[in-house]
This record gives structure tokens, C-alpha cells and sequence, in this order.
């Protein structure tokens, strides 16, 4: 514990599964825990280095591979913030996510002893040597030892931001993965993630059209939705899975889209519109199978990269109930682009000053505790 609560600038660090870039974010959050962007940049990584996180992504990479990107990320990272601190001064602290290569969310043994783990590089010394600050980071690992899926993490940044304003809120991410937190005025806030976020357009915009994602829906809205494909793809056992529950590219595999592939339409347009179509029914069929048989949602508010594509957007209204109000963060103030950036100053700085702060609702930990590792 440092003391009493004081406003802290503090340097979020995210990298997530679509691996489009290191979102890195200067934030002021204060002790009321809420939370300003100051100024957000998209560091890319190099493409050779790219290359290499998706490899490791593949399963086919070496015990090396992993070692030398833990620092070679780390290197990423502490340049992204460099460019912050050179316009805009060293912060208090920074609080870096890291980059997932592996979430195991099951509970398999192994000789009695569980399995349940997750991977996140991009090595907290070299961030902490390259910028001169401290660092905080390994937000997840905290709460899979107290027994829960170390994901979602965002729903306690959801429920610090969103509680407040008194109605019924569905707060939708669609990054790689889509994950949704539910905060209400009559149950605890819980959330799971949803299922397939951008991981499946975005792969098939690179196989059928040697593009990283479809820039303003424009491929999916010229194609026609297969919806026989669409049902086959919606029966996926995931989909069924009660809550809590967590995912990523280690179950939403290049061989699962592959072989998701085979029985898709011939025309890519067809293909594009269609996988797009799954990640807005996914999110809308969760929601009628694990939220409105208790909560009434009065609203949904959208963020990440699903949030700036029309499409997507689209089918996710068409998919909704007409009563409920689709919106994006933007619409509260909070960047769309940079708001799981903010999501982990905030889990920074509670870390920082000792606070519980993950959510075992969401995450199905059997305790509240304090997230992450500090380095200095």
C-alpha cells in the first residue's frame, strides 16, 4: 500500500490478439478511480516481428522463439512508450498488459496438479530499463492462482465507469475476441467473453484478399450472408458453455477457420459477410442464453475494433432486440480505440495502492485479490 490515494499519470500498455498494433495510452486516473486518455498512440510492430508473435500464435514456434520475444516485445513496448514520454514526460508508473500467446482457461491436472495457465511476454525489465520508470504488469496470473480464468479483466474498469449512471448496460468489446460486461442495478457485475471477435474476418481479409481487416465493412457489406453456414458455425460448443468462461486463438485456431472454411460459400464476399454476421449473432445469442433471463438490458455500448465497423455494427443491431440502445464508448467519453488502454492504467493503479481488483463474477476466482507484478 502506498499511502493515501492520490491522481497518478500513468502509461497503459495493450497488445491484444488481433495484434494489430501496441496500443499505448497516457492516462490520468484518480482516486474516485475514474480514469482520462491525455493522449493514445497505435505503435506497429515491426513486421518481422509480427511475423514471429504469429508463429508463436501457431503452436509451431521453439522454447527460443518464446524467449527471445518475451524480450524482443519488451523492446516494442518500451519503444511505444518513449514516444509518450517524449512529448509528454515520464508518467508515475506503467501498466502493461503484455501480449498473449497462450490463455489455457481449463482446468486439466497433470498428477493432480492443475494445468489452468495463461502466457502473456513483452519483459517488465526491459520496459522499466529502457523507459526509467517503474512497471507494472502480469495482471492475469494473480487471479488464476486464486482459482479463476485470469480473464476478463475490463469488467472491473466497466463497473468502476458505468454503475453509476443507474440503468442496465450489455459493455461490449470486440477486439480478437469479444467479450461483453454486464453491469446492472440489481445484480453483481459479471461478464464472459462471447466468443469470436475479429480473429475470423480478419484472417479470411488476409487469405482471400491480402488485407489485415475489412476497412469499413465494405467486403462484408457487398456479400450476401450464407445462412446455412452461419447455423452450422453458430453450434459450436463453446457457444453453450455456461459462464464464467474465457477464450482465444488457442481454441479460435488458424486450423479451426480452416476447417470452418471447407463448408463455406465459394464467392469471398459471401465468406467475409457471413463470419462477420457470426460475431454479431455469437454476442446477440449469448446475451438471450446467460443475461436476459435475469437482466433487463436497457443498453449496449460498444468498443475496440468491432466498434469502427459499420458491418459489424449492422448485423449487431439487426440481431438485438429493437428496445434495446446501441451505442459505442465514444459516446461516454471513452475512446473506442483506447479503452482496455485505460482498462489497465486503472488495474495499474489499484495494483499499485493495494486494491482488490479483479471481479470473481466474471472471472470465477474464489476471492477478490490484487492483480499484477511490479518492477522496478
Amino acid at each position: 500500500m502506498n499511502g493515501e490515494l492520490e491522481s497518478k499519470k500513468i502509461i497503459g500498455l495493450m497488445s491484444g490478439t488481433s495484434c494489430d498494433s501496441i496500443d499505448a495510452g497516457l492516462c490520468v486516473v484518480h482516486p474516485d478511480l475514474s480514469c482520462e486518455l491525455v493522449s493514445g498512440i497505435n505503435y506497429k510492430y515491426p513486421p518481422h516481428i509480427r511475423e514471429k508473435i504469429f508463429h508463436l500464435f501457431s503452436g509451431d514456434a521453439t522454447i527460443k522463439d518464446a524467449c527471445q520475444m518475451n524480450f524482443a516485445i519488451g523492446e516494442c513496448f518500451a519503444e511505444a512508450c518513449n514516444i509518450l514520454i517524449s512529448e509528454h514526460g515520464k508518467p508515475d508508473f506503467i501498466a502493461s498488459h503484455g501480449q498473449t500467446i497462450y490463455h489455457y482457461p481449463l482446468n486439466d491436472k497433470l498428477d493432480n496438479i492443475s494445468l489452468k495457465s495463461t502466457l502473456q511476454i513483452g519483459e517488465s525489465s526491459v520496459i522499466a530499463r529502457k523507459t526509467g520508470c517503474e512497471v507494472i504488469s502480469n495482471f492475469r496470473e494473480a487471479d488464476i492462482a486464486a482459482g479463476g480464468e485470469g480473464a476478463p479483466l475490463v469488467c472491473f474498469a466497466d463497473e468502476k465507469w458505468f454503475k453509476h449512471l443507474g440503468r442496465n448496460f450489455a459493455i461490449q468489446n470486440i477486439g480478437g475476441i469479444s467479450n461483453v460486461t454486464v453491469v446492472s442495478q440489481d445484480k453483481p457485475t459479471f461478464g464472459f467473453d462471447t466468443g469470436l471477435g475479429n480473429i475470423m474476418i480478419d484472417y479470411c481479409m488476409n487469405k482471400f484478399y491480402k488485407k489485415p481487416f475489412d476497412e469499413d465493412g465494405k467486403i462484408a457489406n457487398s456479400g450476401k450472408i450464407q445462412e446455412s453456414w452461419l447455423d452450422c458455425l453458430m453450434q459450436d460448443d463453446y457457444y453453450f458453455k455456461n459462464p464464467p468462461k474465457s477464450t482465444g486463438r488457442e481454441y479460435f485456431s488458424t486450423q479451426y477457420i480452416e476447417n470452418a472454411l471447407k463448408f463455406g460459400p465459394k464467392e469471398p464476399e459471401d465468406i467475409i459477410a457471413t463470419v462477420t454476421a457470426l460475431t454479431a449473432k455469437t454476442i446477440a445469442k449469448s446475451y438471450e442464453r446467460f443475461i436476459y433471463p435475469d437482466i433487463d438490458i436497457q443498453e449496449v455500448v460498444v468498443g475496440g475494433g468491432g466498434a469502427y465497423n459499420p458491418a459489424l455494427m449492422k448485423f449487431l443491431r439487426h440481431y438485438l432486440p429493437k428496445h434495446i440502445d446501441l451505442k459505442t464508448h465514444d459516446a461516454y467519453g471513452i475512446s473506442n480505440n483506447f479503452k482496455e488502454v485505460m482498462a489497465f492504467a486503472l488495474l495499474g493503479y489499484c495494483t499499485y495502492y493495494g486494491i482488490p481488483n479483479n471481479l470473481p463474477e466474471c472471472t470465477g476466482a474464489d476471492s477478490r485479490v490484487v492483480l499484477g507484478k511490479i518492477t522496478y
